[in-house]
């Protein structure tokens, strides 16, 4: 994979959750109206290569990105020990809320319209944080993502979905197809052509980001720079 370089430099910040702190990197280009939150996935954390590479692409449209770990370092020891609690979607979930609820309460991320980008159990996560903050959340974007785990929260998400699964992700794809099924909002589902789940194939990631800097730059409000 490859990107342009971009001259901004990520701020550290620390959120509280559950008498504890969780770790992420805000990033905010200059006019910047809207940001996406990343909710990693299944043992993944803010350091992801892949959602690093989707939010430079997101930073270069314009806008702000928020990459944060949804466990605490304690948690993410035991998860890495047990694999559990990846999977727990409630505890992701309000994790996804406490970032949403400091973005309002920064002064330099308060105005900004929300997003949610999500992969693998983190879309999950994603969706039920969707459905609770509906005042707060102006889109969501899954790559890869287990949707399906969402459950009843997926009729109850009013922001527009963007569903992103890889041609060869089968068993993905069938759950997300699902999933959308269950949706009332708007929801649309695009299959990356020759991409397995990790969308390690060439070019496969590149098609994710496009897709998702799209939907996020047209429901944010946000003109996209690296069109003009």
């Amino acid at each position: 994979m490859s990107s342009s370089p971009i001259n901004l430099k990520p701020m550290p910040v620390v959120i509280d959750v559950d008498h504890a702190s969780a770790r992420g990197e805000l990033t905010i280009p200059t006019g910047a109206s809207g940001i996406v939150l990343f909710a990693h996935g299944s043992g993944s954390s803010r350091h992801s290569p892949r959602n690093k590479y989707v939010a430079g692409v997101l930073q270069r449209a314009g806008l702000a990105t928020l990459l944060m770990d949804l466990l605490t370092s304690a948690e993410e020891r035991e998860d890495e020990r047990t694999a559990v609690l990846r999977f727990d979607i409630d505890l992701l979930a309000e994790r996804v809320c406490l970032a949403v609820d400091w973005l309002g309460s920064e002064p330099a991320t308060s105005r900004m319209k929300i997003g949610l980008f999500g992969a693998s159990t983190g879309a999950a996560a994603a969706l039920v944080a969707a459905a609770r903050k509906r005042d707060r959340i102006s889109a969501v974007v899954s790559r890869g993502g287990r949707a399906d785990l969402a459950g009843a929260a997926l009729p109850l998400v009013t922001a527009p979905v963007l569903l992103i699964v890889g041609g060869d992700d089968q068993a993905v794809l069938d759950l997300n197809l699902r999933a959308k099924a269950h949706m009332k909002c708007r929801a649309g589902l695009e299959v990356v052509p020759g991409a397995t789940h990790l969308f390690e194939e060439p070019g496969t990631l590149e098609r994710v980001a496009d897709l998702a800097r799209d939907w996020f730059t047209h429901y944010l409000g946000v003109h996209d720079r690296e069109s003009t």
